[in-house]
């Protein structure tokens, strides 16, 4: 015989996620299952205000890494200045500022909440 997936969640899985936390467990049916729905009504938040501090913190970086890339305009468009256009602010810090800018956020969203006991 073989088990038929369900959207259900095992007892076991509703107790290893809900440690520490002062919500109410979801009420389970006649099978003794609970469903994705009930669930999802108690399930704990996985961002917390640390969470988008990061996020935002990467975000800044983000935007100052093309602010950077950005620079100033020439003022005569007939003149080429090569000093400013290849400059190692445009061309080596903005961009490693912008990868930064983007590991800094996927550090934000996959960061756990710290448990509180």
């Amino acid at each position: 015989m073989s088990k038929k997936k369900s959207n259900h969640i095992n007892e076991e899985m509703l107790d290893a996620a809900l440690i520490g936390e002062e919500k109410a467990a979801p009420k389970m049916d006649k099978n003794g299952e609970i469903s994705l729905l009930e669930y999802s009504k108690t399930a704990p938040f996985s961002f917390n205000v640390e969470n988008y501090r990061i996020l935002i913190a990467g975000l800044a970086v983000n935007v100052l890494g093309y602010l950077l890339m950005i620079g100033g305009g020439a003022d005569n468009p007939a003149e080429f200045d090569a000093s400013e256009l290849f400059s190692t602010v445009r061309i080596t810090i903005a961009p490693a500022l912008i990868v930064l800018g983007f590991a800094i956020i996927a550090y934000g969203i996959m960061r756990r909440p710290k448990a509180d006991k």
